[in-house]
């Protein structure tokens, strides 16, 4: 009777730890489930080739400049790709489709998985500070230290396209309290719920209090500048239709293609709606676990 039970519990214990893994869903499965998503991309895919999404379409994102290497670590798909200076990836805006996200009251949400080397950079949206006036629409960034955003997670959002009056570039973006670590993997994301923008650092959401911003002095009718919170931000004008491509890891700027992503892009993703705080530090828990160590 003892050798018995010495054998059983090994197996009851294997048939145990089985059945808990078949149970365990793989991060991408979760988000897919999602309501909402129009596109997830996993950048699973090698250098010269198409990086493709799931979600509404499959949303074929082109290189531009050059070959992106893919490297061999990333939280989704086990893989990411490495960007650097001039190179980054474009769908052209008569082929964005669903992710063509607009109007009055549109909520949006637009997250990343990136290993970020430092400087400003694009990850991904729709945005275009230059042709034709600029075409600004949506943009997750990192590091927009003129108005207030240094090191830190920033949900940009335009409703005509051109700069904020009176100044000479948008100031309207959210920028998170906390700044991200360089050369670490972080969960990135901001939300617009048509009111309001919001910047999460590996899905927290930190509030910052309302502070005088850079940079907004001396123009006509603020000689003292403006001051108000960035985190969130208000911006009630809502999302405009303004004509830019889909890109990632860089945006049109008046020199050209400017604002190139520094690091490593493991995933972006998009939605069609605003994902809470509980949802996004679940995601973060879900995906970041999955992250080699570092």
């Amino acid at each position: 009777m003892f050798k018995s039970i010495v054998y059983q519990i090994p197996f009851f214990l294997f048939f145990m730890m089985s059945q808990v893994g078949l149970g365990r869903q793989h991060p991408i499965q979760v988000l897919t489930a999602k309501t909402g998503l129009v596109a997830l991309w996993d950048f699973k895919e090698p250098a010269g080739t198409p990086r493709n999404a799931v979600g509404k379409g499959d949303f074929p994102l082109n290189e531009m400049n050059g070959p992106i290497a893919r490297m061999e670590e990333g939280p989704l798909s086990g893989f990411s790709s490495h960007f650097g200076k001039n190179v980054f990836l474009a769908l052209p805006y008569e082929k964005t489709g669903a992710l063509n996200i607009h109007g009055k009251g549109q909520e949006i949400s637009v997250m990343a998985w990136v290993k970020w080397f430092g400087k400003t950079g694009f990850v991904g949206g729709m945005w275009n500070e230059y042709t034709d006036g600029g075409k600004r629409q949506y943009g997750l960034f990192v590091d927009l230290p003129h108005y207030n955003g240094a090191n830190q997670v920033c949900g940009h959002v335009s409703a005509n396209g051109g700069p904020t009056p009176p100044f000479p570039y948008s100031c309207d973006y959210s920028a998170s309290n906390q700044e991200l670590t360089r050369g670490k993997w972080h969960f990135i994301a901001f939300t617009y719920d048509g009111t309001y923008i919001k910047s999460y650092l590996d899905g927290e959401f930190q509030e910052r209090a309302p502070e005088p911003i850079k940079n907004t002095q001396v123009f006509p009718g603020l000689p003292d500048g403006l001051v108000h919170s960035k985190n969130p931000y208000y911006f009630p004008d809502g999302l405009g239709d303004n004509g830019s491509d889909f890109t990632v890891g860089a945006v049109v700027l008046q020199r050209g293609m400017g604002n190139f992503f520094n690091g490593l892009i493991g995933g972006l993703a998009v939605f069609d709606r605003v994902l809470d705080e509980g949802e996004l530090l679940e995601i973060n828990r879900l995906t970041m676990n999955q992250t080699a160590p570092q």
